[in-house]
């Protein structure tokens, strides 16, 4: 199951680069695996799936131990300052920077794992007041004190749109990360102003997401089937 759907997944991604004249290859996909089982995950594995996204720090950990150590790992959950010493062990990529405390702190576990650690900021594009995420006339402030303060690696900007069956509702929020990634590379607010990340999209919406530019999609549904409690 998982191979075929990882097999689909793989060549929508393909096809929406190429309809909006992207290379294919510019496209990463961030498997969420929250929830599921390391004999899924290890299905996706063999199939060539390297890169996954937990958003729970002790259901990755315990993953962790039972898995290749080659595997690339984000921490795509809401992260508070008092868990990012174990998120900055953890993970390669953290994707939901969204307070300068949470920054600061990670930055300072980092330092003292001597450690390289990336981080997307995560931007609240659809103003929803119950989403974690900086608003998008606040990104500029706190990226300048990231990039001028701490060691971290700004890779880009992450965002979920607010949801619906409809993934062309997406475009709009997709389009205004995108444009907003445009004016803060203008500044060089990020590690590298040429080439920003923008992480977007699902299993609902991740083609639309590539439409519009998305560098990063995480699918997790589409891949691994409905999640279980």
């Amino acid at each position: 199951m998982v191979r075929d759907n990882l097999a689909r997944i793989r060549e929508t991604i393909a096809r929406s680069a190429r309809q909006a004249g992207r290379n294919p290859e510019a496209v990463k996909l961030v498997a969420v695996s929250k929830t599921v089982g390391t004999d899924l995950i290890l299905e996706a594995v063999q199939a060539g799936q390297v890169l996954f996204g937990e958003n729970y720090l002790q259901e990755a950990a315990d993953k962790m131990t039972r898995l290749p150590a080659l595997l690339q790992w984000h921490f795509i959950g809401h992260l508070q300052s008092n868990k990012a010493r174990q998120a900055a062990e953890l993970f390669d990529v953290i994707e939901t920077v969204d307070r300068w405390k949470v920054a600061a702190a990670l930055d300072n576990h980092a330092r003292l794992l001597d450690k390289p650690l990336s981080i997307f900021l995560q931007v609240n594009i659809g103003r929803e007041p119950q989403k974690s995420g900086v608003l998008p006339e606040q990104a500029e402030q706190l990226l300048r004190r990231i990039a001028g303060e701490t060691s971290l690696r700004i890779l880009g900007l992450m965002t979920m749109p607010p949801y619906s069956p409809d993934p062309e509702q997406s475009r709009p929020y997709f389009s205004a990360l995108r444009q907003l990634a445009l004016r803060l590379a203008s500044y060089d607010l990020f590690a590298s102003n040429t080439e920003v990340e923008l992480s977007m999209g699902m299993s609902s919406d991740y083609a639309v997401a590539i439409e519009e530019g998305a560098t990063l999609v995480r699918v997790g549904t589409a891949l691994f089937g409905q999640r279980q409690a």
